[in-house]
């Protein structure tokens, strides 16, 4: 009898270049493909209208219509993974259960649980590496243990990735071509339709998510243009490699062709997935422990103008204006109000993080975190806590006819627009004494 097996989409949500899936269709000619919504996961969003859910839904469907077209199907479930597996089980009694790796605590824990019961089961639960270059203790230092600054971090990534290089593509990019093997996924399976956005307990939205291409032009000009908001220097991919819809290393592979600062940002998502697997206290406390002893003000007033886009500090009022209006933040505001957050207004920079986590398109956990301890000062960066951002010389620098500010803040430079809440001179001393405090 022929052997079955399941295929577990994740953050992998796309048909080609799958490891995972690769390696499920290689090992059977009839696996089931499944898509779980999570119920763990949804439970804690409090927007009904979450943006992330549509754009999962709009690519759950999207799977299952190119599954479809190649004679098969994807089985998609509302509930904990957990139950569903031996429910499941009693419907296609399959052998194996092939995913790809997830390094955040509550998947791991997750993923534990399943291989436990899969194990007791006798069925094999393999799991594989996709959503990054390298992985895990994949890049350390001579001596074994983690690197936890950037520069060295990226430096050995590169020397790997030459290392092991094998003719005009370094290993580490050869794609995995799943798309070829589709003929292996089951047509023996009566697929339910998909649980519509109202079934999942949410409400649709036609939001115009950003496009998952990136023209070579931007990608070569990256360098020049990614500080500038008011310019499309950017390539807005955040979304697409949060839920796997794009291969990394396809955009690793372009990124190593034509420009290194682009391949560097793709470095930065490695290295703050090493450090969250190497050291998970991150995700609830700060990665250098002295920093958890600073004394907050934690103004809640001030926390709900940052919140708003009303500080009277152009550049941030337009950056969380164009996230709480967008979902995306340009990368070079989002220091800016990060650091306004943490440093001007002295407020628990998990405020802000959460903040992040509850509107970013694009959230990302290990990114999202390892940015906002970049900006309070507390993470693995090696420049020193009085690093504070002057938002007037970040304005003359990167917004100088201001532009983006113009965009978002249409009320700048009239009477409606707010007074500062703080002034900067004052918070700078107010913070580098506060944080002089607590460290020494």
């Amino acid at each position: 009898m022929e052997k079955k097996c399941i295929f577990w989409f994740r953050r992998d949500l796309r048909l080609k270049d799958n490891t995972g899936l690769f390696h499920a269709l290689g090992s059977s000619q009839n696996v089931l493909p499944i898509f779980i919504f999570d119920t763990s996961i949804l439970e804690k969003l409090t927007q009904k209208s979450d943006l992330r859910v549509n754009f999962l839904h709009q690519q759950v469907t999207a799977l299952q219509h190119e599954l479809k077209q190649a004679g098969s199907g994807l089985e998609v479930f509302i509930g904990k993974p957990a139950e569903i597996f031996p429910a499941l089980q009693k419907r296609f009694a399959y052998e194996s259960i092939y995913c790809n790796h997830d390094y955040e605590p509550y998947a791991m824990a997750r993923d534990t649980q399943i291989a436990a019961w899969a194990e007791g089961t006798g069925i094999q639960f393999k799991s594989f590496k996709d959503q990054c270059i390298f992985e895990k203790d994949e890049i350390c230092k001579d001596d074994g243990k983690p690197y936890t600054v950037f520069t060295p971090y990226s430096k050995k990534w590169k020397s790997k990735l030459i290392s092991e290089n094998e003719g005009e593509v370094p290993k580490a990019f050869q794609a995995f071509p799943s798309e070829d093997l589709l003929h292996h996924a089951t047509k023996d399976f009566p697929f339910e339709p998909i649980p519509s956005m109202e079934q999942l307990g949410f409400e649709h939205t036609n939001f115009p998510f950003p496009s998952k291409s990136v023209s070579q032009d931007l990608i070569k000009n990256y360098t020049q243009n990614r500080n500038f908001p008011a310019i499309q220097g950017t390539s807005q991919l955040g979304i697409h490699f949060r839920f796997g819809t794009i291969s990394i290393r396809e955009k690793a592979r372009k990124a190593h062709q034509l420009n290194e600062t682009f391949l560097n940002e793709l470095i930065w998502r490695d290295f703050y997935m090493q450090i969250m697997w190497h050291f998970p206290h991150v995700s609830n406390s700060a990665f250098k422990s002295a920093y958890n002893h600073i004394e907050w003000l934690n103004n809640e007033d001030d926390f709900a103008a940052w919140c708003a886009g009303k500080t009277g500090y152009p550049i941030v009022d337009a950056g969380m204006r164009e996230l709480n209006n967008t979902g995306f933040m340009h990368n070079r505001v989002r220091m800016i109000v990060a650091s306004f957050l943490c440093k001007h207004l002295l407020i628990d920079y998990r405020w802000g993080e959460q903040y992040f986590a509850e509107k970013l398109l694009d959230f990302d956990l290990s990114a999202n975190n390892g940015g906002w301890q970049w900006a309070a000062g507390s993470g693995t960066d090696a420049a020193p806590y009085f690093r504070v951002f002057n938002p007037q010389l970040q304005t003359e620098k990167f917004d100088k006819q201001l532009q983006y500010i113009k965009k978002w803040v249409p009320e700048y430079g009239s009477s409606l627009y707010p007074k500062p809440i703080v002034e900067h001179t004052f918070a700078r001393n107010r913070c580098l004494s506060t944080y002089k405090k607590a460290l020494n």
